[in-house]
This record gives C-alpha cells, sequence and structure tokens, in this order.
C-alpha cells in the first residue's frame, strides 16, 4: 500500500510541475491556449475607423481578450446587444472565481481599463466599462441564453439577471476607448 502510495503521489508531482510549466510557458504567448492564459495579443490586422455591425458575433463562440495590468490574455464569451458588444465574468463571489477570474479583479481594482479583443484574427482596441443597467444586462442576458444556454426563456434570462444584480456575474462593454 505504501508503494501505490508513492507512485501515486509521484504521478500528481509530476502533473501538477507539467501545468505549472506549460502555464509559465504560455504567459509569453501571442493570446491564451485553450487551457491557459496567454500573453499580449500582437498577431491580426488592428482594425481602424468606425465600429463594425457586432452582430456578426452570433456567430463567434469566443474572442481573445487581452487585459493591461497586468498584460494577458484568455479566451472569454462575447455577446453583442443593442450594436454593442459585451464580455461576462462569473464566480465573482466564490474563492473560484477570485483565483479563476482575476482579470476582472484587476480591472476593477487597478482602473486599468484598456482592453484588445482579437476577433477572427482582427484586434480591436476597446476599454473594459462594468454594467449594471437592467435594461442593458436584461437583452445581455437574453443573448447570452440564447446562445449559450439553449434558448432565450424568461427562466434562463432572469437567472443571468438575477446573477449579475447579486454580484455573481460581472458584465462589461467593449467600448471604444476614449482617446
Amino acid at each position: 500500500m505504501k508503494l501505490f502510495l508513492q507512485i501515486v503521489g509521484l504521478f500528481a508531482l509530476l502533473l501538477c510541475v507539467t501545468l505549472a510549466t506549460l502555464s509559465l510557458k504560455h504567459r509569453g504567448a501571442d493570446g491564451p491556449s485553450l487551457l491557459f492564459p496567454g500573453g499580449k495579443l500582437v498577431s491580426g490586422e488592428l482594425h481602424q475607423g468606425a465600429d463594425p455591425d457586432w452582430s456578426f458575433t452570433d456567430q463567434v463562440g469566443t474572442i481573445e481578450l487581452e487585459t493591461s495590468n497586468p498584460v494577458s490574455s484568455r479566451r472569454i464569451f462575447v455577446m453583442e446587444s443593442g450594436g454593442k458588444i459585451y464580455v461576462g465574468s462569473a464566480y465573482m463571489r466564490s474563492m473560484l472565481g477570485r483565483l479563476w477570474k482575476d482579470w476582472a479583479f484587476d480591472v476593477e481594482e487597478t482602473g486599468a481599463r484598456n482592453a484588445v479583443a482579437r476577433i477572427e484574427g482582427v484586434r480591436y482596441e476597446r476599454e473594459l466599462v462594468r454594467v449594471n443597467d437592467p435594461k442593458i444586462v436584461e437583452g445581455v442576458a437574453r443573448k447570452s441564453a440564447m446562445k449559450y444556454a439553449g434558448g432565450a426563456t424568461p427562466e434562463a434570462v432572469a437567472q443571468i439577471m438575477k446573477q449579475v444584480a447579486d454580484g455573481d456575474t460581472w458584465l462589461f462593454e467593449l467600448a471604444p476607448r476614449s482617446r
């Protein structure tokens, strides 16, 4: 039994070291991987001019979002509503959220709201603006439920709106940068 526990412990240690190494190695990469956050988004055309019709993001599952303090990037859901685009961060009142969703806490605590969104290979310079207005939240909740929860039932929309109102989910508009 002792030998078995030693072998299991060794495999657990190897797994932890491997994951930590891959995570550290990927921090400087151009964008996130499937599992790990990445670094600065550098490849892809930088969008110039007026905002596009964001409804094309209805067909996009996730985007890459770079935040600036500290510089890191991650894959994240995107929702278009009312001609604007939004991202959310769930689990914000849990220990898991504090560890996993550190980017949202960094934005709120440091005031570093500048971001870059890479959508289908094009980079958009944006500003993260936290949203709590119930009318806006309802539109985004409807889009989120339709896109990611299998349908915009009244119950699903109400649940998302409650999560935002309770602070369990934080919602951010990816607004044009103030120049």
